[in-house]
């Protein structure tokens, strides 16, 4: 009798062990997948945190072109991150440096490539590039410019070469209700390519202007030391993308590597996300820093623009200026208003006000090369060093095509942020 007892119980244990086994050790409650990573997301280098919040987005101030491009409209914003200045010629270097060793370590093979083969080449980045070996100068000719077009014979990259290959995924095409109940379940029919110069359009400084002597800008401005920490100019939509892509991918590379989570990916901010930022909480300010003055109490400029009539030196600056000039708005971010005008994300109408959703408004196009070019106009902000102040107003929009680059025209990035707020951490 005991023993039959015993047996019984060594059975119902057995088989609650089965039970408890096939749950998941979760004793039969829906308690969700364990050993889930612990997630913090920590501020990126050179970033600040721009909580969310809803605004008037638009015009704090009579319309005095009556440009008729905008209206008033209450938007709510979801948090994110933006760079506290806009992108210096020295950080946008190392993306052209990035894809110059690329180039140099693929003509170069052997130890400089890992996993070699058609579709999963690695480069071997720990391998140095010997520029001055002269068993190297073969390999590596193709990138030099040829000995005709050298001045003084000066061995120098040709920049013509310098080509960066990037993918996106086109989330839009992809929800779209018809390829949804075509059943594409092909997802390489929504990874598009591209491949464009990164190098900067340095000839920006003289063809922008006619009877001027930017010589000196275009010969210095975006390789000379003196100009690093200047906002990078002649840098147009695409390459300002292109940009955001890379960095993205260098951001997560390190992460992989190290066993963290992916984050969202850098990205140039929608005009809303720019113009929110800009105000820096103050919601019916027409400039960044508060007032509707474009001069402090001691009667200095609070921005670099153009002041005056013929006069651009008054505000301290006769083209740009350091990126960390003049003081920040409250949400700490420097030049919001003038030194460079900035690319944002969204494509260009009129009437977008009218149309666009009115949380996390946002409007843009892909434009192909061959679309004419009313389609390829992107929305810049902030006005820049040869602006008067209209265009220095916190609710201002102008435009530019996505396929022409200005001495004027710069850009810095935005991450969004993942959660409600930095207060659930």
């Amino acid at each position: 009798m005991i023993k039959r007892q015993l047996k019984r119980l060594l059975l119902v244990a057995f088989a609650y062990l089965i039970v408890s086994g096939c749950g998941g050790g979760n004793n039969g409650q829906l308690v969700g997948v364990k050993n889930r990573p612990k997630w913090y997301q920590a501020d990126p280098f050179g970033m600040v945190y721009i909580p969310a919040g809803s605004y008037n987005m638009g015009p704090s101030d009579q319309d005095v072109p009556y440009a008729m491009v905008s209206q008033s409209k209450t938007v709510t914003v979801p948090a994110f991150y933006m760079d506290n200045t806009e992108i210096s010629n020295n950080e946008y270097r190392q993306f052209v440096f990035w894809v110059r060793d690329s180039l140099a370590h693929r003509l170069l093979g052997g130890e400089h490539i890992l996993n070699e083969g058609e579709y999963n080449e690695a480069i071997n980045w720990r391998a140095k590039i010997r520029w001055d070996k002269e068993e190297n100068d073969e390999a590596l000719a193709e990138l030099f410019l040829p000995e005709s077009e050298r001045f003084y014979k000066r061995k120098e990259i040709d920049t013509r070469k310098l080509n960066f290959e990037y993918y996106w995924i086109d989330l839009k095409e992809a929800a779209q209700r018809a390829n949804r109940e075509q059943g594409k379940t092909d997802r390489s029919v929504f990874i598009k390519k591209d491949v464009i110069n990164v190098y900067p359009d340095t000839l920006s400084w003289i063809h922008d202007y006619t009877y001027s002597y930017h010589d000196p800008m275009t010969q210095a401005y975006f390789w000379h030391p003196a100009y690093d920490d200047y906002p990078v100019v002649g840098v147009n939509w695409k390459q300002a993308t292109a940009f955001c892509i890379w960095r993205t991918q260098l951001f997560d590379t390190y992460h992989q590597g190290v066993g963290d989570a992916f984050t969202q990916p850098f990205r140039l901010p929608t005009e809303a996300e720019w113009e929110y930022a800009a105000r820096g909480g103050l919601a019916l300010s027409p400039y960044p820093w508060g007032g509707p003055y474009i001069r402090n109490s001691r009667g200095c400029f609070l921005a670099n623009f153009k002041p005056m009539r013929g006069n651009y030196m008054d505000d301290g600056g006769t083209y740009t200026v350091k990126i960390t000039a003049y003081w920040p708005n409250d949400y700490g971010l420097y030049n919001m208003a003038g030194n460079v005008a900035e690319w944002t994300s969204n494509a260009f109408d009129e009437s977008a006000y009218n149309f666009t959703h009115d949380v996390s408004t946002d409007y843009t196009y892909n434009a192909k090369d061959s679309d004419p070019p009313s389609m390829k106009r992107k929305v810049i902000r902030g006005g820049s060093w040869k602006d008067v102040m209209w265009h220095l107003q916190n609710g201002t929009r102008s435009y530019e095509y996505q396929d022409t680059s200005k001495c004027y025209i710069g850009f810095r990035c935005v991450m969004s942020f993942l959660g409600r707020d930095k207060a659930d951490y």
